[in-house]
């Protein structure tokens, strides 16, 4: 199935399309090079159009291509540790250990997000984004059984766990990277006004 195929599936019809999904045969390489990787790139070009162009009276460019990679390599490591994660923990919760199964539910549940971040072209409502990956919350609760085999009764507790290890994740890599990436490009991550 093609990328905007899936994405679309996956929004609007997710319970059907986590049955496709699941009898796919998983392939961790497939997902990060042809599904995590170019959906990524709509936030993270959004934000340096964003914050680096359109936001220049507030920002640099250097801020907005700093904020591109951050939110570009947060995406993608991101769902790598979230995937080991929750494969690692799936026993505690009565679920098949797979980690491809947990990549791909990890990948397709952050679409909605991806997808919206394309709103990072308008800083001002870029937040609206974040809005959108509550829904992709909605997509991992109804992934867990399908992707995971999780019993129903485990599902609610699998997926708060698995939503404090997607938070984490985020935080930990975010504050890294951007870390690095600001001090590279000689911006602070908090300064937004004036000489940048």
């Amino acid at each position: 199935m093609n990328l905007v195929d899936r994405a679309k599936n996956i929004i609007l019809t997710p319970q059907t399309e986590w049955q496709v999904i699941a009898a796919e045969e998983p392939s961790i390489g497939q997902i990060i090079t042809g599904y995590v990787i170019p959906l990524a790139l709509i936030p993270a070009v959004a934000s340096i159009i964003g914050w680096g162009v359109i936001g220049r009276g507030i920002t640099s460019l250097n801020f907005g291509i700093a904020s591109g990679i951050v939110a570009f390599g947060v995406a993608v490591l991101s769902v790598y540790l979230a995937a080991y994660v929750i494969d690692f923990l799936a026993p505690n919760f009565g679920s098949q250990k797979n980690l491809g199964r947990a990549m791909q539910l990890v990948a397709y549940s952050s679409t909605p997000g991806w997808v919206a971040g394309v709103l990072n072209i308008i800083p001002v409502i870029g937040w609206l984004a974040m809005l959108a990956s509550l829904y992709g919350l909605y997509l991992l609760y109804l992934g867990l059984p399908q992707m995971m085999k999780t019993p129903q009764d485990k599902v609610p507790v699998y997926l708060i766990v698995a939503i404090i290890v997607v938070i984490v994740a985020y935080v930990i890599i975010g504050g890294v990277l951007s870390a690095i990436l600001f001090g590279i490009f000689g911006v602070s991550a908090l300064a937004t006004m004036g000489g940048l």
